[in-house]
């Protein structure tokens, strides 16, 4: 069985605009922590607004690792994501650090807790030619293949897709079927992964509230200086991106892009909290509780200042 190189992290996840990053902070200060990040966009430079990345402020007040690593043409996925952290969480543990692993990167998170499921390689030939496919076509096939994969993917997310649909023509086999097979098994720690909790009413106000906020701090002018430059397929698979370059060119109007990032924002939500509550190491907790459930291994003992507001 392979060794968990993760198994004295704390990890922080829960869905987009559930509050994960101030708590985080208060958290990583009390446990004398530094933070990985654990999201698949922040990871880009330039796309900070749209991403909610940490501020400058925040980076200051606490470490955190694995942002601004790539441009936006660069590409990264979860066996990317995965060997980085491993090695910079190695790094953090020489130095006598606590690490505090934060975000919402579903696949990721299941990656870091089971290992990676050893998938057959990318066949060019079958990618290149499902790529020449319409993307509802290939959507309706996997569909019918995997509805299990078919329920966790976007049906806009081709890149993800294809690659089920590929590895169905390889194997024979569903990619949901065999993404249970990880190299390890779930840990018996209920303390270890905490998932913010969030009620469904109480979450969409948030993200509504957020998305609004996005734009009058200057999302859309992020975005125009993303205008012509090449963005991998990972990176334009960024919430509300796509729609704002629809504003740009005159597609739809401001509150045309304002709402669908809203609705588009709240899908993902949805479907993050589907990914978690099957996660059976994830302990859906409200946020106060987290302070509780990890007192043990807190450097200082002062009471936060969320856990009177939150």
């Amino acid at each position: 069985m392979t060794p968990d190189p993760f198994h004295r992290c704390l990890i922080l996840t829960g869905p987009t605009g559930s509050g994960k990053s101030a708590l985080a902070l208060e958290l990583a200060e009390r446990l004398d922590a530094e933070i990985v990040c654990m999201d698949s966009m922040t990871v880009y430079r330039g796309m900070d607004i749209g991403t909610a990345k940490p501020s400058t402020t925040d980076r200051a007040r606490v470490p955190h690792h694995l942002l601004d690593v790539l441009d936006p043409s660069q590409s990264a996925n979860v066996a990317w994501w995965l060997g980085r952290a491993e090695q910079v969480v190695h790094d953090l543990e020489q130095r006598g650090k606590q690490v505090l692993i934060v975000g919402g990167t579903a696949m990721y998170l299941k990656a870091l807790l089971h290992g990676l499921f050893d998938g057959p390689s990318a066949d060019p030939v079958i990618r290149e030619r499902l790529e020449l496919e319409p993307p509802e076509e290939l959507y309706a096939r996997l569909t019918k293949l995997d509805p299990v994969s078919a329920e966790r993917i976007h049906p806009n997310n081709v890149r993800r897709v294809v690659r089920a649909l590929e590895v169905w023509e390889l194997t024979g086999q569903p990619l949901s079927r065999l993404q249970e097979q990880w190299q390890r098994p779930a840990a018996n720690d209920d303390q270890r992964c905490l998932c913010l909790d969030v009620p469904r009413e109480e979450l969409y106000a948030r993200i509504d509230a957020r998305v609004s906020r996005m734009f009058d701090e200057g999302w859309i002018e992020e975005v125009r200086r993303l205008r012509g430059l090449p963005m991998s397929r990972e990176a334009s698979q960024a919430l509300g991106y796509k729609e704002l370059f629809a504003y740009l060119e005159g597609k739809i109007t401001r509150e045309q892009a304002l709402d669908e990032v809203r609705t588009r924002t709240r899908q993902f939500a949805k479907r993050q909290m589907t990914w978690f509550r099957h996660l059976p190491e994830c302990r859906m907790v409200e946020a106060q509780l987290t302070f509780r459930v990890w007192e043990s291994k807190m450097k200082r003992r002062c009471v936060p200042e969320s856990e009177s507001v939150i």
